[in-house]
């Protein structure tokens, strides 16, 4: 009985197994808990890449203080950000396209200048100071004539020379050649049949027109040398055309005494002009609705207002004037075979400048002649102009000269020699080279004959002189 109610010490067995159970229970959680810490740090060991192992305590705190801030940056304070970005990227653009429009606002303004002043005639491009004597292997001489050149032109865009001459044969750049017939063959050859004396294309390239010893006047289509037109109505050779510039109105001129205007694109006559009292050895046209011509042995030259039907004459020259060329709407240069170069303005009725025996003398002491200026050229809205002489000797040559400030003076620059008559004389419009039409004679007779001399073209490159090479010069002549 006493043993029944007496309580034994120590704990009970249910209690000593519960207690056991928990602290089992502990034990596990604790290993599990030990066992979730090893694989966190074994993941974070693993994502630390090499690199990081070895930075310093700086580093760590700059990168938390770069996350602190973008984690404390509100969504206003993002917009806003991103709002100022977007309007410095659209300030620079505007200024960017601010430059750019300022800079073809500067182009467009300078070409519009420069089409004001070529309009008024006052364009003056300084080129002449420039240039450079070519060497005289870099000449080069095509032939394919026959017989002398008497007339050239060049197309607008320097890629072809079209030249005719006394065999009545016509050659564009050595490539299509356009062959003469004999005298009587006019009703079965399509082409000329007697001297060629004049050539001339127009603006745009399309037509090319030629004027023979037959009163006749051929109109080609330029790029495939196909004929088109026949004019007639001169009643003597024809010795001059020329397009107006940007249409396709022609003018001729002939040893008749008359101008005759054409329309090309209708095939038609418009209308004549008369005033020379000789025969007429050179035209001109610009753009203008006007011409200017050079009289022969009437020793004037007369500028024609279409439109006014009137005219104005100019007098200067003591011989025969043989040549004209325009160098701009108001200024041309005109030769003669007196031996002297003039240069006009259309507002003066008397040279601005002369130069005599602008080719010097030859013949025997007391006796001595000018060289005949036979040719005349002018690279367009420039100083630059040059000559050409005739003379049955071998000192012919072609001489370029600078026009002075307002196209108040001739001044020589260089002289190429060549051998026989230079019959006509052609800048090329990028006025990078010079074409020169030579013969065994004269483009109008047979006066003089030279046999040593080749028929053919010249051509005559243009170097300019680089910028450094002038600063060194004007170094050289400073003194420095």
């Amino acid at each position: 009985m006493s043993s029944f109610f007496i309580k034994k010490k120590g704990p009970p067995k249910v209690f000593k197994k519960s207690e056991n159970s928990a602290g089992s229970k502990r034990k596990n959680d604790g290993d599990t808990g030990n066992k979730l810490k090893k694989k966190l740090n074994s993941k974070h060991n693993e994502e630390i890449s090499s690199d990081s192992e070895t930075e310093g305590p700086a580093v760590h705190r700059k990168r938390r203080a770069n996350v602190e801030e973008e984690f404390d940056e509100t969504p206003q304070e993002k917009k806003l950000r991103l709002a100022k970005l977007y309007l410095d990227q659209l300030r620079d653009e505007e200024e960017k396209k601010a430059e750019e429009e300022s800079f073809e606002t500067d182009l467009i303004a300078g070409r519009l200048q420069e089409e004001v002043l070529e309009q008024k005639g006052k364009l003056q491009r300084m080129v002449a100071k420039d240039l450079l004597p070519p060497d005289t292997s870099e000449i080069r001489l095509l032939r394919g004539h026959k017989l002398p050149v008497t007339c050239l032109v060049i197309s607008p865009d320097d890629k072809h020379i079209f030249s005719a001459a006394k065999d009545c044969s016509i050659i564009k750049c050595e490539l299509h050649k356009i062959t003469g017939g004999r005298k009587g063959t006019e009703d079965r050859h399509v082409g000329h049949t007697a001297h060629v004396l004049c050539i001339s294309i127009s603006s745009d390239g399309k037509y090319l027109a030629t004027g023979d010893m037959n009163k006749l006047i051929m109109i080609w289509e330029a790029t495939t040398c196909k004929h088109l037109y026949k004019f007639t109505g001169h009643r003597g050779p024809v010795s001059g055309l020329s397009f107006r510039r940007g249409t396709h109105d022609l003018y001729s001129a002939s040893h008749d005494r008359s101008i005759k205007v054409w329309n090309v694109d209708e095939n038609a006559y418009v209308e004549t002009l008369f005033g020379h009292q000789d025969v007429i050895t050179g035209l001109d046209s610009g753009s203008r609705e006007r011409c200017v011509t050079a009289g022969g042995r009437d020793r004037t030259v007369r500028v024609w207002k279409i439109a006014e039907e009137s005219q104005l004459v100019f007098h200067g020259h003591e011989g025969s004037i043989d040549c004209i060329q325009l160098i701009n709407e108001e200024h041309m240069i005109t030769g003669a075979d007196d031996g002297s170069v003039s240069l006009w303005s259309v507002n003066k009725k008397k040279p601005l400048s002369t130069v005599k025996a602008a080719h010097g003398r030859h013949g025997d002491s007391g006796l001595e002649q000018p060289y005949w200026v036979a040719a005349v050229a002018a690279l367009q809205n420039s100083d630059t102009v040059a000559s050409g002489t005739n003379c049955c000797s071998h000192n012919s040559k072609v001489q370029l000269w600078k026009c002075g400030q307002g196209f108040r003076h001739l001044e020589p620059l260089f002289s190429i020699p060549v051998i026989g008559f230079v019959n006509s004389l052609k800048f090329s419009s990028s006025g990078k080279f010079l074409v020169a039409g030579v013969g065994q004679e004269h483009r109008l007779g047979r006066w003089w004959r030279l046999k040593e001399a080749k028929n053919g073209l010249y051509i005559i490159p243009l170097k300019r002189q680089q910028p450094e090479q002038e600063e060194v010069q004007n170094g050289e002549e400073n003194g420095v």
